[in-house]
């Protein structure tokens, strides 16, 4: 494989939610040839196009090159999976056509252990991983809110940050979004459980709540540290070392978010999967597995393995 990354890349998001509608349309904007493979509301987004809102600005994408299936769009130099890792089932069937000799893939799922999937179909060598630290909902087909841009920073998996890696994080960079190419992409994971686990979680396990009130509640805010601090742990003992003060920074961000619904929250009240097993099973597991107690993240866990298990039948998709 090429070590370096086309100066004008043919890019597919794979998954037109939140995140790929955001970034996607991003990069588009900026210029870049995107094809969007779109599962539900293609017709509106062919229609009405991309639109995006941000604290800063307002566009309009109104030319999308938006696709029923993998094989209309072919080969590209950049695939961003973009999708829940509880659809990664369909990967093996939706990433080969996009495939060519030189093509990157770059997922921007959540959680632990979601590399993996990826690199079973099209080889570890191709794989990229990226954190998203944003707020950014969907309220419509190609219609997307962010109310906090912050960034984006990816890594290769399994290896330290190449020259491509630094190539895609500047293409991200021209697209308006504060990217940073980064050497150890575990650790990176392990950061954004940080914010995931407490605060997508307690808006499920609390009752259906929004950042706000996590935020404004005593308890909730006591709960959320807690967490914070045992995820801290668990990654400390795999060599990553993340200080105490970047649980503050995701307090000082979460305060920006006001009221904010986390994404596993939105997809809990619509009955669609969440990634419970990405997002708290497996940190479990693997805290388990090298001897750290995470009682508060094992309950945690379980309360939304409850709460799934009591949505009504139409609600359990």
């Amino acid at each position: 494989m090429s070590a370096t990354f086309p100066a004008k890349p043919r890019i597919a998001i794979v998954g037109a939610g939140a995140l790929g509608c955001y970034y996607g349309a991003r990069l588009a904007k900026a210029g870049n040839e995107v094809h969007f493979l779109v599962r539900s509301g293609r017709a509106a987004i062919v229609a009405r196009g991309i639109r995006v809102k941000t604290p800063a600005e307002r566009f309009h994408l109104k030319k999308v090159l938006a696709h029923a299936t993998a094989e209309d769009i072919g080969p590209c130099d950049l695939v961003i999976v973009s999708v829940k890792a509880t659809a990664n089932a369909a990967l093996a069937r939706i990433l080969p056509p996009l495939i060519g000799p030189n093509t990157l893939v770059l997922t921007l799922q959540n959680g632990l252990g979601v590399e993996e999937p990826v690199a079973e179909v099209v080889g570890g060598e191709r794989v990229l991983g990226a954190i998203c630290f944003v707020g950014v909902t969907r309220t419509a087909p190609g219609v997307v809110t962010c109310a906090f841009p912050g960034l984006v920073m990816l890594g290769e998996f399994g290896r330290p940050a190449q020259s491509r890696t630094r190539d895609v994080a500047a293409r991200f960079e021209a697209a308006g979004v504060k990217c940073e190419a980064q050497d150890n992409l575990e650790e990176l994971r392990w950061k954004k459980l940080v914010w995931n686990v407490p605060f997508n979680g307690l808006a499920i396990a609390a009752g259906g709540v929004t950042t706000d009130v996590i935020m404004a509640d005593e308890g909730l805010r006591t709960l959320v540290r807690r967490l914070m601090e045992e995820i801290l742990e668990a990654a400390a003992k795999f060599g990553h070392a993340i200080p105490r003060s970047f649980m503050d920074l995701q307090f000082e961000r979460t305060t920006k978010l006001g009221r904010y619904q986390p994404s596993s929250l939105i997809d809990f009240r619509e009955g669609r999967a969440i990634e419970l097993e990405e997002i708290w099973g497996e940190p479990v597991r693997r805290a388990k597995s090298v001897g750290v107690p995470v009682p508060r993240l094992e309950m945690l866990y379980w309360l939304i393995k409850r709460a799934l298990a009591a949505r009504p039948a139409g609600k359990k998709r």
